[in-house]
């Protein structure tokens, strides 16, 4: 099969293009031909070497992507040969191909694309485990989401409409608020030209916002918390902005808000329950037609660095997806 191949640290132009042999089931494992990769931030930091998982080099970049089932595992019930599947993993799919255990696919939606499956893992389990099962956001509370026409951020934008929340969105460009009003935001505030901190708390009357979803940074976090509600809960995505602030205490003491750290990814592996949980909620959303990615652009494998080129440059709404075969 052909991958995209990390044999040293650098920016994304350092993948090379090589033959890699296929690898034959085990009795737990299925085979997939690969259609569509979802594209994420962390992929450019993994391929730097600045990731929280280091895999050991040579590696195949990749977390998550869609595509059709070529071979099963003796064991393996509940998927057969022609199956359409989501999957994901901590690397490995900058590929044609990809083996894995049976637990890490999903049945991809009827009403998806390939290419809307490949876009769906990351963004929305974060956006679920964010709001769910560590924000506890309930129907009727304010829910303030920052890079709200990324990928990360549009799911939690049409995740936290579905659940019965206010959204108000942070953007920083017309198409961007555009793309947030159709995933059902109440209120969109344009970075650019706008205080965000003052447009929330005009927007709740001075009570400020129930759940922060912020995968920004950086000063975003200290100015959100000065229009947290009290009793808030601030959620820390990520860093994208490249800066990680270090947190006075005395803000949580002054609104009595909560901090919460959320790693979608670690959580599921450490309460297969609650993973299992998330999965059927949200593949109910889907085939209701209530949860939809957004796919921002397709690109060919072969044009991965462009792709991800473009993901740094802040312009993408949803996700990037790598088409493959």
């Amino acid at each position: 099969m052909k991958a995209l191949v990390v044999n040293e640290l650098g920016t994304p132009d350092i993948m090379q293009a090589e033959e890699w042999p296929s690898v034959p089931p085990g009795p737990d494992d299925i085979r997939v031909a690969i259609r569509g990769v979802g594209l994420n931030f962390p992929d450019i930091l993994m391929i730097a070497g600045r990731y929280q998982h280091k895999p050991p080099l040579p590696f195949i970049p990749g977390m998550e992507a869609a595509g059709q089932v070529l071979e099963i595992g003796s064991d393996v019930t509940g998927f057969a040969v022609g199956d359409r599947v989501i999957i994901h993993s901590k690397g490995g799919m900058f590929a044609e191909e990809k083996t894995l255990p049976a637990a890490w696919a999903v049945h991809l939606p009827d009403p998806w694309s390939y290419a809307e499956g490949a876009a769906f893992w990351s963004a929305y389990c974060t956006a679920w485990v964010s709001l769910v099962e560590r924000g506890h956001l309930l129907a009727g509370e304010t829910l303030l989401v920052h890079g709200a026409a990324g990928g990360v951020g549009l799911a939690a934008v049409e995740l936290g409409v579905a659940l019965g929340a206010k959204v108000i969105a942070v953007v920083g460009s017309d198409a961007k608020a555009d793309a947030v009003r159709a995933k059902g935001a109440a209120h969109v505030i344009d970075h650019r030209t706008e205080t965000f901190r003052d447009r929330v708390l005009e927007i709740t009357g001075g009570q400020g916002a129930d759940v922060i979803y912020d995968p920004v940074g950086g000063d975003v976090l200290f100015q959100s918390l000065r229009c947290i509600a009290w009793g808030g809960r601030f959620l820390v995505i990520g860093f994208a902005s490249g800066t990680i602030p270090d947190v006075p205490a005395n803000y949580a003491l002054l609104k009595s808000c909560s901090l919460i750290g959320v790693r979608a990814g670690e959580y599921a592996r450490r309460d297969p329950a609650a993973a299992r949980r998330m999965i059927d909620g949200m593949l109910a959303m889907a085939e209701e037609g209530t949860l939809r990615p957004t796919v921002h652009q397709t690109m060919p494998l072969s044009d991965a660095v462009a792709a991800l080129d473009v993901i740094s440059s802040r312009g993408v709404i949803g996700k990037m997806v790598l088409e493959v075969g």
